[in-house]
C-alpha cells in the first residue's frame, strides 16, 4: 500500500493529466510536460533518504475520511534540557508551487533542526493543484496542526505550547496561514499558538498572477519555465476573486496581532516574490514599532528578513553542485538559531546541541 501511495505521488502529473475530473485542457498538457521535471526533482531530493532510518513515517487523519496524509517524524538523539520535561515540537511544510512534493524534500533541514534543537520535527504532505484548489492544502495543514497539538505529548513527549513552524516556497505560505490566530481557519488557543515561524522564499501575496508580479532588476529576461505559469497559478486562479482579501491565502493582509510573535523571512533576491516579501517585512516592522510606541506590545515581537544576494527562488532545494553551499549553510544555521531563541524564551535549552 505504501509503495502504491508513493508511486501515485511520483507520477501524479501524468495520472492527473489523464484521469482528473473537470480539469481544463490547458492544465492537462502542461502536467505532461511537468512530469519529467517531477521525476528528476523527486529523485534528487528523495532517493538519498529511501533506505534511511533517520525518521519514522506516520499517517495523519484529516477531515476527509480514509484519506490520511503521509508525514515523517524526526526525533532528537537524547533529552538534554533541565528546564522542561517535554520537548519542543516543530512542523515543517515542503514547497512545490502547490503542485506536488514530498515530506523528504526538507529532510536535510528537518534532521538538522531536530538534532540541534532537541525538538521533535514533523514534515507533512498536503493536497496539490490543479486537481485540488484553495483552500484544500490550507485545510490539510490545519488538520495536521490540530492533530499534532492533540497528540504531541502522548506520542512523542513534546509540548504543543512550544510549537514552531517553517515552510519552503508554497509551504511557507501554508506555514504563515496556520500560524494566524484570528484569520478565520484555526482559532489557536492562546497557550498553544504558534510561537515562531521561519519562511524560505515565501509567497505572501497571491492576489497577483505570477506573470503580473514585479521582477527584480537581476531577474532573467526570459523565464525558462514560462509555459508552466498557468500551472503555478492553478491553486489560486479559480478562487482568486472570492479570496482576494483573505489573509489566510495572502498573509501580507494579516494584522500583526494574528501572526506569531517571532517571524524570520529568508529571501533570495533573484525572485519575483522579492517585492512582496520586502513590503511584508517592512509593514510588520512598522506595526511592531507602532505597538511599542503605543505601549500595546503585550508580547515581545520580532520580525527579521534575511536577504541572499544572487540567489534564486528555491535555491536551497538545489543540489550542492548547482549553488554556493555556503549560502545554504548560512540560511539553515540562521533559521535554526532563530528557532533556538524561541525555544529558550519558552524555557527550553538543548544543552547537547
Amino acid at each position: 500500500m505504501e509503495v502504491l501511495r508513493a508511486l501515485r505521488h511520483w507520477f501524479a502529473p501524468t495520472i492527473d493529466a489523464f484521469v482528473a475530473p473537470a480539469l481544463l485542457f490547458t492544465y492537462r498538457w502542461r502536467l505532461l510536460t511537468l512530469q519529467p521535471i517531477v521525476l528528476l526533482t523527486y529523485s534528487l531530493k528523495c532517493l538519498p533518504w529511501l533506505f534511511s532510518n533517520a525518521f519514522d513515517v506516520i499517517l495523519i487523519p484529516t477531515r476527509r475520511l480514509n484519506q490520511p496524509l503521509r508525514a515523517i517524524v524526526f526525533h532528537p538523539p537524547c533529552r538534554t534540557s533541565d528546564e522542561r520535561p517535554l520537548r519542543p515540537i516543530h512542523l515543517d511544510i515542503h514547497g512545490g508551487a502547490f503542485l506536488g512534493g514530498l515530506p523528504e524534500f526538507d529532510a536535510d533541514f528537518c534532521q538538522r533542526l531536530s538534532r540541534e534543537t532537541g525538538g521533535v520535527v514533523i514534515s507533512t504532505q498536503y493536497r496539490y493543484s490543479p486537481r485540488h484548489i484553495f483552500p484544500a492544502a490550507h485545510e490539510d495543514i490545519e488538520d495536521v496542526s490540530k492533530w499534532l497539538v492533540q497528540h504531541a505529548e502522548k506520542r512523542w513527549g513534546a509540548d504543543p505550547k512550544v510549537l514552531t513552524v517553517s515552510g519552503f516556497s508554497a509551504g511557507a505560505n501554508l506555514a504563515l496561514a496556520v500560524s494566524q490566530m484570528g484569520g478565520g481557519m484555526f482559532k489557536w488557543p492562546s497557550q498553544t499558538a504558534v510561537k515562531g515561524c521561519v519562511t524560505f522564499c515565501a509567497p505572501v501575496d497571491l492576489r497577483l498572477k505570477p506573470a503580473e508580479k514585479p521582477k527584480p532588476a537581476n531577474y532573467p529576461k526570459q523565464d525558462p519555465l514560462f509555459f508552466l505559469q498557468p500551472l503555478f497559478d492553478s491553486y489560486v486562479a479559480r478562487t482568486r476573486p472570492a479570496s482576494i482579501n483573505n489573509p489566510i491565502l495572502n498573509p501580507i493582509l494579516a494584522p500583526i496581532s494574528d501572526l506569531p510573535p517571532k517571524i524570520l523571512l529568508v529571501t533570495p533576491t533573484i525572485d519575483i516574490l522579492l517585492d512582496e516579501q520586502l513590503k511584508f517585512a517592512e509593514r510588520l516592522k512598522e506595526d511592531v514599532q507602532r505597538e511599542t510606541e503605543d505601549g500595546a506590545n503585550a508580547v515581545r515581537r520580532e520580525v527579521q528578513i534575511m536577504l541572499f544576494e544572487d540567489c534564486m527562488h528555491a535555491w536551497l532545494e538545489l543540489p550542492s553542485f548547482l549553488i554556493d553551499e555556503k549560502t545554504r549553510e548560512k540560511a539553515f544555521k540562521t533559521a535554526i538559531e532563530f528557532i533556538k531563541d524561541v525555544h529558550r524564551e519558552h524555557g527550553w535549552n538543548n544543552r547537547g546541541a
